[in-house]
Parts: structure tokens; sequence; C-alpha cells
């Protein structure tokens, strides 16, 4: 049987939402939806490359709790409430992972549970990743 680990990150929305930052599942850990808030802070208002730094950040260190680092990140998913934006979260993503080259998909939304929120990232990693 699969060992089923869980990492929480202090999100606002973790504990009434009833929800993990990420989870293991064997080989394979998966990071949900993360914004640039720390505790009840949201880091870069206005600045969607700074808002997907400081995402990136975040998402990346819940994947630290399993001992895994950018390099074992095989998928990237960035959420953006404005097409104008994809540049500067497009740079902030190449920043953190050139080297690595996971798969990615941008996806343009309406919007987020806080309208001050201009990006929202996933990742996908896993444990038997090799350069």
């Amino acid at each position: 049987m699969t060992s089923v680990r869980r990492v929480q990150s202090g999100s606002p929305w973790e504990e009434p939402f009833g929800f993990a930052r990420a989870v293991q599942a064997g080989d394979r850990v998966v990071v949900g939806g993360t914004t640039s808030f720390k505790g009840g802070v949201l880091y870069g208002e206005g600045d969607p490359y700074e808002q997907a730094k400081v995402a990136f950040g975040t998402a990346l260190a819940a994947v630290a709790e399993f001992g895994l680092g950018p390099e074992a990140v095989i998928r990237t998913r960035l959420y953006l409430t404005h097409a104008r934006d994809v540049d500067e979260v497009g740079r902030a993503h190449k920043e953190v992972f050139d080297a690595v080259r996971p798969v990615n998909t941008i996806v343009v939304v309406t919007g987020f549970v806080d309208p001050r929120i201009l990006v929202e990232v996933e990742l996908e990693a896993f444990s038997g990743a090799s350069s």
C-alpha cells in the first residue's frame, strides 16, 4: 500500500476549507494552488512577477518538506487573472525553473477568492526525477 503524507503551509484557507498545501503519495508530490499569501498577508500586491516569485517559494518550500528541490518538479500550472501578466509571470517561472524545464500550463481565469491575487501556481514533483 502506498503511504500518503501531507504538509500544511499556514494558508488562511487550509484550515477552514480542510486541505493540505502538498500531498505525497509514493513517488509523487502534488502542491495545490499556491498564492503569495503568507499568513494573512498578501505579498507583491499589484505585482504579478513578485506574486509569482513568492508563490513559487511557498510551493517549493512544501516540496522541500518531502526532501525534494526544484529539480524534482515535473509540472507547473499557472493561473493568472490577466493575460497582460503572462510575460512577468513567465519571467519568474524561468528564473526558478529554467534549468529544470517542467511541462507547463498557463490559464487565464476570471478571479480568485481575494481580488488582489493576480497569480496562483500548482506544482507536481517526482522523487525519482533526475537531470
